[in-house]
Parts: C-alpha cells; structure tokens; sequence
C-alpha cells in the first residue's frame, strides 16, 4: 500500500473509532441522566449533581442534562444561608438556567428557577427583575405578581422600623399618626414607590387566583404602610386601615376555607396550577 493510501485509511478508521467514541460517550450519558433522576426523586441531590454533571461532560447537547442539574443544584441551596459554598451553587444554578435560557428565551421554568434562586439568597432586587420577566411570559401567573408583593412590603416595613426606631418611636400599624412630621416625611419619601408598586402587584396576585389567602394576607399588610404614605391625609389613613382590615378578615376567612377543602378527603386527581397532576 502506498503512503497516501496508508494516509487515507487511517483517517477513515480514526474518524470511526471517533464515530463509535461519541456514540459511548452518548450512552453513558444518558445511563448518567437517568441515574441521576433516580437520586433526585430519592433525595439524593449531591448524587443527582454528580451524575448530572457527568452527563453534561459526556454529551453537553443532550436535551434537559443542564435543566436538571441546574435544578439540582438550586435544590441544594439553603435559603438565608450566605456562607460561600451555598451562594457559590446558586450562582452555578443560575448560570446554567441562563445558559438554557440562551437556547429557548421562552422556558419560563428557567426564569422562574432563576427568580427562586434569588430571593432564597436575598438578592432581592434580582428576584424581583425575574419574577418581573416571569410576568412579561405569563402575565397572569400569581406566584410572581405575589413574590413581588410581598418583597416590596418587607421592604417597606424595614424601612419603617428603622426610621421610628431612630427616633425612639414604634410602628403601630395604624398609620403611626402620632409620630413627628419630620419622621413620616421619611417614611414617605422612602416608601411611596414601594408600597405603589407592591399594592399593584398583589391586587394583581389575588385578580388572578381569588382564593389566594398568602396574598391576602400581605395586602392587609401593605395597606398599613399605606396608610403611613398617607400620613397628614385622616381621611385616607381612616380607608387604608379599612381595607387593611377587609383583608385580614377576608385571608382568615379563605384560608379557613382552603384547609376545610383539603381535609375534604379523597377527591380523585386534580390538575393545579402549574398544570401538574395531583
């Protein structure tokens, strides 16, 4: 055999032994996967992680491999917990979501992940940005309309606390209309846009699902700081506490309701909002 002869078979047998090298590697990517499944579902997530991550090695195109891993990964995260190893998995989740998201802008399951990851890890302002785009898939999904709510009421009522607080004051959540001028004037430039944003997301949560008592519940709440906005109006603190009330007495009677439904029994299958059969 000549030497280009020679040259060319042995380019034919080393691109066939590649061929049968990707099509192994695919396999045993897929054993990885499906493994890695089965640990997820036991609870096993540092093992899902690992098979997971074996997977994505193996064949980094195969279809759900960085999803799960990601998710995996978001599962292990610790809410509240700032050490680094916790912020460091959330960082790969949300990295590898995002890298989902570059190939199909339109999972909203990635962008919800994304949203979670961040509010579990106090990245609030993020977690709000997400669950904003969340909205902007899905503008009636009450979940997101809910978190964003309730983020900007905690926000509110920190800044409350802290502004009293450093004028030897309580918040009474009434409107704290005996409180200095000058101490509510605070309140008020720090708080207008918040609470505003937080009532409309809220009303948006509960327009949405109207047995949503969680949500209920933070409009009473957000209403409070309303009224602290309000401050020097009586009349409109007077209806702020009002519809507080409204929907503290409206969340008790709902959340009443919602338990009495679960404990109704054996009901056959169900599909809730997310579309998963229950």
């Amino acid at each position: 055999m000549n030497r280009p002869a020679r040259i060319t078979a042995f380019a034919v047998a080393l691109a066939g032994m590649v061929l049968s090298m990707s099509g192994c590697n695919k396999l045993a990517a897929r054993d990885h996967l499906n493994k890695g499944v089965e640990a997820y579902k036991s609870a096993h997530y540092e093992d899902a992680i690992n098979h997971f991550q074996q997977a994505t090695r193996l064949d980094p195109k195969l279809p759900m491999a960085k999803t799960y891993l990601a998710t995996a990964l978001a599962q292990n995260v610790v809410p509240g917990l700032d050490t680094p190893e916790n912020l460091q998995s959330a960082e790969q989740a949300v990295e590898l979501f995002k890298q989902v998201l570059a190939n199909d802008p339109s999972d909203v399951n990635s962008i919800k992940q994304i949203a979670g990851i961040y509010y579990q890890i106090k990245k609030t302002d993020d977690a709000k940005l997400w669950q904003k785009k969340v909205l902007e898939k899905d503008p009636r999904d009450p979940e997101a309309a809910y978190t964003i709510g309730a983020i900007d009421w905690d926000l509110a009522h920190k800044n409350v606390l802290t502004i009293l607080g450093e004028a030897g004051l309580t918040d009474d959540g009434q409107g704290n209309v005996k409180a200095p001028k000058k101490v509510m004037d605070q309140v008020k430039e720090k708080n207008s846009a918040i609470v505003a944003e937080g009532l409309q997301y809220l009303n948006q949560a509960v327009s949405n699902r109207d047995n949503y008592d969680e949500a209920m519940a933070y409009l009473n709440l957000i209403y409070r700081r309303q009224a602290d906005v309000d401050f020097g109006n009586a009349g409109a603190v007077k209806d702020d506490i009002a519809k507080a009330e409204d929907w503290r007495t409206k969340a008790m009677g709902v959340r009443k309701a919602n338990e009495a439904k679960k404990n109704q029994g054996p009901g056959g299958i169900t599909i809730g909002d997310n579309g998963e059969l229950k």
